[in-house]
């Protein structure tokens, strides 16, 4: 056997020998940490909530706030705002807020969102999530929910109620109240009296409901004939 020859035959045997060692080694835990060549912020210096810190001298890593000092959107100086309450604990009948159309508008945006999944679009306690099994919650339009006051509904959305979660954290405060006069005009609709309708345009409903009434007469006197 000529020498080049054994020396490939050398080089494949070894090969083979390292794959070989190579596979007997999986699974069994290595002794340096593997080389992350792209680190991509997958690992970073930082501090978990409850976590125990050697920097501060008390240990610990959550700091408490310094006094006098107010987060940045935490400022609540109107409680009735923030609340829904008065200041004797009773909750605010209307919402505190001037209503409008862009207001209501919103809360129509909001409700859709964060609402109507569980309540429907209707309000009625039949949304999507009632058609997977979910448990259904009350329709918005009888007589106890159409009674709650627009403050005791804001804590409703905040701190939740029975199998309704709280939703403080997904909903921020002004529109809070935009789902609530969204609500309202919502009910309003589904009990609505001809006395809610503008005197202008009352008359001209009456006498188009008139005029409706004596085309069916009028069609079955035809047909009796």
């Amino acid at each position: 056997m000529r020498t080049g020859q054994v020396t490939t035959l050398m080089v494949i045997l070894s090969l083979v020998m390292l794959s070989f060692l190579a596979g007997c080694s999986r699974n069994r835990p290595a002794r340096k940490p593997p080389i992350h060549l792209n680190p991509n912020m997958d690992n970073q210096e930082k501090y978990k909530a409850q976590s125990e810190s050697k920097f501060f001298a008390d240990g610990s890593t959550m700091r408490i706030p310094v006094d006098g000092t107010v987060a940045r959107g935490e400022l609540f100086d109107d409680p009735i705002y923030n609340t829904g309450k008065l200041p004797n604990g009773k909750f605010v009948k209307k919402v505190p807020v001037e209503v409008d159309y862009d207001l209501i508008k919103r809360g129509q945006e909001r409700f859709n969102i964060f609402c109507a999944p569980c309540h429907s679009r209707l309000g009625d306690g039949q949304g999507l999530l009632i058609k997977k099994g979910y448990i259904p919650p009350p329709t918005f339009h009888q007589d106890r929910i159409r009674q709650i006051t627009d403050g005791e509904m804001f804590g409703i959305i905040s701190n939740g109620v029975r199998n309704m979660p709280s939703y403080s954290s997904q909903v921020p405060v002004e529109d809070r109240w935009a789902i609530i006069t969204f609500l309202r005009a919502l009910q309003r609709s589904h009990n609505a009296d001809l006395s809610d309708i503008p005197a202008d345009q009352r008359e001209a409903l009456e006498k188009a409901e008139n005029d409706s009434k004596e085309q069916e007469s009028k069609v079955e006197g035809e047909a009796v004939k």
